[in-house]
């Protein structure tokens, strides 16, 4: 029998994996100068076109050297950590930043993001061009920081370490190619306005949320900003007390702008323009765009960012009549991302998103139909014989095998990134993943639903589907506390030193795609390696309680 999930090519993978391990080598290896890197670079690239055409055996040895000297210079380039800094103590600067994020705050008159510095003294030069965090106290009229936004600050500029513990606030900046940090500071004046697509994007997120909020938010405060962070990502409304049900119940990723999220409402967009017999690169073009407007509204999360960009692989390949390869869209859609921020390859939301994608498409969508192959519904009866509660549940087997494969290979990943990112081990997550997803599913389509009727003006339409998507989150908040009193339903858990939990992710994903290339036969019959791997990593690296 074939399998429609095996057998697919991905040639960009030559490319992004040496690229990938080029960019940690630059993390914790030797600095080296990115001149010589790149001139190395080209070198062994000429050598590899070379041997395509001469050599055709050894073609992949100068091409899987140039990937890993390119992505140690990005790495370098990008991170442009200024040494003599280290030495030299904090002290008051005075900046014009460019604002590049803005992080929500429980006091309005404080505010802090990222940005990027574009001006300073004199005698600061070099900080030019710097990407920063910054918190500082605004003046009361003053208008509220916006993305594209140029202001004015004075405060204390703090230089970062250049490897700082990665768990702390300062490691997730370095992570993320800061060098420094500004505290203690306030806000003078604005420079510039935000431009006016921000200013845009800006008016269509507060009515995104007045949309979402229509008739919930009065009666059901706490489920309104379960619904807002499933919809818009604002999960800085949540309680402490949801933010701990979530995040031991394995089920915090259903509260962010991520693959499930935007894959929902691609799709619903995607069957809407075919209903309406729009040609296909109207399809593609029209769901993209709309779907670009719902990632920059909210936010434009790195997370939000990767899962769209991996529709737009989808989506192009359907303009173009193309057959759809899932491994190939998601090597793609990573060769971009790090091609214009390496820096994203050591955040969380990259190793954990990418990484689950990656197991389901090689390791989670085989499984469920070796499974389906394996356990067919009465196979020694003939279908047309078949009672109608026999083909109801012949029919429920096949939904359900796929979803019980996807499941298990997010667990898997879940089970090593949950011990690095948020130390937790949550063994039902497989469980409650099975069962949540699905309603979450049914929340974003009714929340999308809601802000199409919405935005047309057909209020009592957008209230009628925010009262159905709150509804199903009260069943899903139920069921989460329900599980909670089960007995180690999850465990504190914690990777003996950081680099053990990253080898064992690393090498998970490393066997799941030897498995898939090899189409989970021979010494990876069974589908038991990536077991193998999580539960000696486990039992050997992580320290429970």
């Amino acid at each position: 029998m074939s399998h429609r999930s095996l057998g697919h090519r991905a040639p960009l993978l030559w490319l992004v994996l040496p690229l990938i391990a080029g960019i940690a080598a630059g993390r914790y290896g030797p600095p080296l100068r990115p001149g010589w890197l790149l001139a190395g670079a080209l070198l062994v690239a000429v050598l590899a076109t070379f041997a395509a055409w001469r050599a055709p055996r050894w073609w992949a040895l100068p091409l899987i050297a140039t990937g890993l000297l390119a992505g140690d210079a990005s790495y370098t380039l990008h991170r442009a950590h200024l040494t003599a800094w280290e030495v030299l103590p904090a002290r008051e600067v005075r900046l014009g930043l460019r604002i590049d994020r803005v992080f929500p705050q429980d006091d309005t008159r404080q505010c802090a993001g990222l940005a990027t510095i574009i001006r300073t003294e004199s005698h600061l030069s070099e900080l030019a061009r710097q990407r920063i965090y910054f918190s500082v106290r605004r003046p009361g009229r003053a208008e509220l920081p916006v993305r594209s936004m140029v202001i004015s600050v004075v405060g204390v500029l703090t230089p970062l370490p250049e490897n700082p513990p990665g768990r702390s606030f300062d490691g997730y900046l370095a992570d993320a190619g800061m060098n420094f940090r500004l505290g203690r500071g306030r806000m003078l004046a604005v420079e510039h306005p935000p431009t006016r697509y921000r200013q845009f994007c800006e008016h269509l997120a507060h009515r995104l949320n007045a949309i979402l909020s229509a008739g919930v938010a009065s009666k059901r405060p706490e489920l309104a900003a379960l619904y807002r962070a499933m919809m818009l990502g604002q999960k800085h409304e949540l309680n402490l007390e949801q933010n701990e049900l979530f995040m031991h119940s394995g089920t915090m990723h259903l509260l962010a702008i991520n693959g499930l999220h935007i894959g929902v409402v691609a799709a619903a967009l995607h069957a809407l323009l075919l209903l309406a017999r729009c040609p296909r690169p109207l399809v593609a073009g029209l769901t993209l765009a709309i779907l670009w407007l719902d990632v920059d509204a909210t936010g434009a999360t790195p997370s939000a960012v990767r899962a769209w960009m991996l529709v737009a692989a989808y989506e192009a390949g359907f303009a173009l009549r193309l057959p759809a390869n899932g491994v190939a869209s998601l090597a793609m859609a990573a060769f971009l991302v790090l091609l214009l921020d390496p820096m994203a390859l050591f955040s969380a939301s990259f190793q954990m998103s990418y990484g689950v994608v990656f197991a389901i498409l090689c390791f989670g969508l085989p499984l469920g139909e070796r499974l389906a192959e394996r356990w067919p519904p009465w196979p020694h009866l003939p279908e047309a014989t078949w009672a109608w509660w026999q083909r109801w549940i012949a029919a429920a087997l096949r939904e359900f095998w796929p979803v019980f494969g996807l499941g298990l290979a997010a667990w898997l990943v879940g089970a090593v990134t949950g011990a690095i990112f948020y130390r937790v081990f949550t063994p039902i997550g497989l469980v409650a993943n099975l069962l949540l997803v699905p309603l979450a599913m049914i929340v974003i389509t009714a929340g999308f639903a809601s802000i199409a009727v919405g935005l047309a003006g057909w209020t009592a339409a957008s209230v009628l589907f925010n009262h159905a998507a709150v509804l199903v989150l009260a069943v899903i908040e139920a069921l989460i506390r329900l599980a909670q009193h089960v007995p180690g339903v999850w465990l504190p858990a914690e990777w003996r030193t950081p680099w053990w939990g990253t080898a064992t992710l690393a090498l998970l994903l490393a066997v799941v795609l030897a498995g898939y290339a090899g189409g989970w036969r021979g010494w990876s019959r069974g589908f038991w390696p990536p077991f193998a791997v999580v539960a000696v990593g486990l039992a050997v690296g992580v320290k429970f309680g």
